[in-house]
């Protein structure tokens, strides 16, 4: 079972930045595509961003402009970069990559954008 590590999250002032990571337990490789969720208080989840096995990241028109998706092929992670952070920002935010074996979901972390 491919187990997928968040970290990164925590409290940050408006018009911070923040860097969240996602370590996966098996070579991203096998991934087909590997992407951010959010989902804040009493609001659906939502897209930020995927990347995938080849192309160029995608993101919903919401989060172009902020939000950068990278990776890190050789530490299995993928990183979402989040600069000039706002308020309704926060949320939990979740990493999520699709293989053979379907969608596995990090644990979730918080991030909190807040003076």
């Amino acid at each position: 079972q491919v187990q997928l590590v968040e970290s990164g999250g925590g409290l940050v002032q408006p018009g911070g930045s923040l860097r969240l990571s996602c370590t996966a337990s098996a070579s991203i490789f096998s991934f087909t595509n590997m992407g951010w969720y959010r989902q804040a208080p009493g609001k659906q989840p939502e897209l930020v961003g995927c990347i995938f096995k080849i192309g160029s990241p995608y993101y919903p028109e919401s989060m172009k402009g902020r939000f950068t998706i990278s990776r890190d092929n050789a530490k299995n992670t993928w990183y979402l970069q989040m600069n000039s952070l706002k308020p309704e920002d926060t949320a939990v935010y979740y990493c999520n990559a699709f293989g053979a074996s379907g969608d596995v979901w990090g644990q979730g972390t918080q991030v909190t954008v807040s003076s």
